[in-house]
């Protein structure tokens, strides 16, 4: 057990501090503190001693040097049966310091305003975080609390210990304060990565808040934790279950490719990551079947993504089976009235997410691989017709939304559609021809009565032969639309001419293994 005599004070959130000077004065721990924090003690009505009275050092340059003092740093650092230490701070009369309770200049929160580089400087923290340092150091001797949600058990401990703390403690604290730093610093380096176009550092630093931790991962044998690069994920269940490894999976796979779609028009069916129906229609109930009817057994107990607000009439359709979760950029009170006599469905607002700078990470092996997300906004400049018959403009933005779904299909990936709708996705196969086959299996089953005109198919890269193509026109496909890169690229074009279809060609790749 470690006694506190004296605590250092300096915090940016001032939260809650009256509760904690509160019991710093039932156990008589002297306190120093400087800056607001200092005028918020004093305001607050407690004895303090403020910092350039206790080093004899006015604090300098604007402020950027309060507690960076040897009189402080010492105090914290000192070992208390170390001799020599005792020696040393003896000797230039300095006292020892037991408790640092320090939080940060918000500098993530500052990220998000509108401030400009100068000032976003002024707020990296250089004094907290060198305390925080110091302290979990030498947390033999010294408790440090680093956040304010810690404030609750650390009053806990002094009243359970009368004014000390267990070493078990004050080591809890010190892993909790690196964790602190270490994430502020990242968040620091990121800052500089993006403003000096620094994409792969030779270092990376990785950071995220947690969320929450998950009932287990992928299978109950598995654990499972979610954590966020911000301090949420702008996610807002509004109803339903808690979410599990797979939800967050299926959710992020399901947001990927509705915030791809034109606005406030799109609907995304999503079954284990992968998308078995989406469709994009003015008119919201539509969408939704149309969606559906791509490949309703799969769509059973999915998750349904809408890129608009949920209504009264579209969340009684919605009613009508059984999904895990759903998505909308917002519900209206009706339709929330009746998705909510569902208990356990998942309601989900994700008004607030967006697709913008966003990265990709998968690890594996005590290694990662990063990558930055596959977002790119598709524009007629992105791709060729090298076909003699040329789409028509509304053919061209079939081809377009055809290929966009079909990036977001698990390699190998073929699409078809009809009208800014999918009627057949095949996904995961190592043969792009058998991607072919459960694509246009899926059509024939869920559209047995289709009319076999304006049809169109996507693939996610190039054909290296020419029977996945001739599949696709002997089921009733009239344009295709693929990267280009194949050594038979020509064998390929030449062959769309003589069966007289329309053939484009991307400049890009999109393959997601």
């Amino acid at each position: 057990m470690k006694k506190i005599k004296k605590a250092l004070i300096s915090i940016s959130n001032k939260k809650n501090l009256k509760l904690i000077l509160k019991y710093l004065k039932k156990y008589n721990i002297k306190i120093i503190s400087s800056g607001g924090t200092y005028k918020e003690i004093k305001k607050l009505g407690f004895n303090c001693i403020e910092v350039s009275k206790y080093t004899g050092s006015p604090k300098m340059i604007n402020g950027r040097v309060k507690t960076l003092h040897p009189k402080i740093h010492a105090g914290i650092l000192s070992v208390r049966n170390n001799k020599s230490h005792k020696k040393d701070l003896k000797k230039y009369n300095f006292d020892e310091i037991d408790l640092i309770i320090v939080n940060f200049y918000p500098f993530q929160k500052i990220l998000s305003s509108k401030m400009n580089h100068k000032k976003i400087i002024e707020n990296i923290d250089i004094g907290g975080p060198t305390l925080v340092r110091s302290a979990a150091k030498n947390y033999n001797d010294v408790v440090v609390i680093s956040n304010t949600r810690q404030y609750k058990n650390f009053i806990d401990e002094l009243n359970k210990n009368k004014g000390s703390t267990s070493l078990k403690f004050r080591e809890k604290m010190s892993n909790e304060a690196f964790l602190e730093t270490g994430f502020y610093d990242s968040i620091i380096s990121e800052y500089f990565n993006k403003i000096t176009n620094n994409q792969f550092p030779k270092k990376k630093l990785i950071f995220g808040n947690l969320i929450e931790k998950l009932r287990y991962g992928e299978n109950p044998h598995q654990q499972g934790a979610i954590y966020s690069m911000k301090n949420d994920l702008k996610i807002i269940k509004l109803n339903g279950k808690e979410l599990s490894f797979n939800n967050y999976n299926d959710i992020f796979s399901a947001l990927s490719i509705s915030k791809s779609l034109p606005k406030n028009v799109g609907t995304v069916i999503v079954k284990h990551a992968s998308p078995c129906g989406v469709s994009v229609n003015k008119n919201k109930i539509d969408s939704f079947k149309l969606a559906l009817k791509c490949d309703p057994i799969s769509a059973f107990g999915g998750v349904v993504s809408c890129n608009f607000k949920i209504k009264k009439k579209l969340a009684l359709e919605l009613k009508k089976i059984f999904l895990e979760i759903i998505i909308g950029n917002g519900f209206d009170k009706d339709a929330l009235k009746i998705l909510k006599k569902r208990k356990n469905i998942r309601v989900i607002d994700a008004s607030k997410i967006t697709n913008k700078d966003k990265q990709n990470i998968t690890t594996n092996f005590d290694s990662m691989l990063l990558q930055s997300t596959d977002f790119k906004t598709f524009s007629k400049n992105d791709f060729v017709v090298v076909s003699k018959i040329k789409p028509n403009k509304e053919i061209m933005n079939n081809l377009i939304f055809a290929f966009n779904v079909c990036r977001f299909v698990k390699s190998n990936a073929i699409v078809i559609t009809k009208n800014f709708s999918t009627i057949g996705i095949g996904c995961g196969q190592p043969s792009r021809i058998d991607s072919c086959k459960i694509a246009i299996e899926k059509m024939n089953i869920f559209h047995n009565n289709l009319k076999k005109s304006n049809i169109y198919a996507a693939s996610d890269a190039f054909f290296p032969f020419v029977d996945g193509i001739e599949n696709l026109v002997q089921a009733g496909v009239s344009a295709v639309i693929q990267p280009s890169g194949s050594i038979r690229d020509k064998e390929i074009i030449k062959f769309a001419n003589k069966l007289g279809i329309i053939l484009v060609f991307s400049k890009t790749r999109h393959f997601k293994h």
